[in-house]
């Protein structure tokens, strides 16, 4: 399934650019940033329970703000982009 990932961490202490910082790295190791602060995510329900559990824990619920939104299929209905960007097709041939 295609995830996208939203935040929004409160840099203004140490803490929180280090919370923003681990919340970023956590979804770099599962999808690709299309934004700042927004990551595609092609993962299996598990997976998805993971990165969820995970950031759940890194951040602060009284100050930060975590969004997923489960994108179904198919996805070309659902996502259409355009500017310079280009995302990563997860399920087109690997070539490298």
């Amino acid at each position: 399934m295609l995830v996208i990932v939203c935040y929004d961490v409160v840099t203004e202490t140490r803490e929180g650019r280090r919370r923003l910082r681990q919340v970023a790295r956590a979804c770099e190791a599962v999808g690709q940033r299309v934004q700042k602060s927004v990551f595609e995510c092609q993962v299996d329900a598990m997976k998805f329970e993971a990165l969820e559990r995970k950031l759940l824990d890194i951040i602060a619920p009284e100050e930060d703000c975590l969004r997923f939104y489960r994108l179904t299929e198919p996805i070309d209905l659902h996502v259409k982009q355009h500017g310079k960007f280009k995302s990563i097709d997860f399920d087109g041939p690997l070539v490298i």
